[in-house]
């Protein structure tokens, strides 16, 4: 699990990605009200332009580069495991429900994810938090391993 990226550099993707990314409770640690109005109504009017012209300078024929690369991670990763190795984006695409579903849909007597993650300041708490939460909604039978 990554934290994510926009779809695109179209200004309509930049304002859904802030506003899926600030509007998580751990990220903007506000009452939900005041959040919607800070996230909603001020930063992503005013930033998505901007952030879109940024994403703009450092993307890829092959898209965002937080993406690119973990996917190359993904691969590579994939060549020493049988059992599949997913990529997933805390916020926007791949998502968490996304791949869980792609997972059992694919591989239907999958009886148990284990999920290896890194445990990384300052993101594993909202990152890894949402992710087991994921995984609680939709299934059972997890394993964690962290390091």
């Amino acid at each position: 699990m990554n934290l994510g990226s926009p779809d695109s550099t179209e200004v309509k993707d930049v304002k859904r990605y802030l506003t899926e990314f600030l509007m998580d409770e751990r990220v903007i640690d506000k009452p939900y009200l005041l959040r919607s109005l800070l996230v909603k109504g001020i930063i992503v009017p005013f930033r998505a332009k901007n952030s879109a012209e940024a994403y703009g300078k450092i993307w890829t024929d092959g898209g965002s580069p937080l993406i690119v690369i973990s996917k190359q991670f993904q691969k590579e990763l994939q060549k020493d495991f049988e059992e599949p190795v997913e990529l997933v984006m805390r916020y926007q695409n791949p998502s968490a429900e996304y791949i869980l579903n792609k997972l059992h849909r694919e591989n239907p007597l999958l009886k148990e994810i284990i999920l290896i993650m890194a445990v990384i300041r300052p993101f594993f708490n909202s990152s890894s938090l949402f992710f087991f939460l994921s995984f609680c909604r939709c299934r059972t039978g997890i394993c964690f391993i962290f390091w």
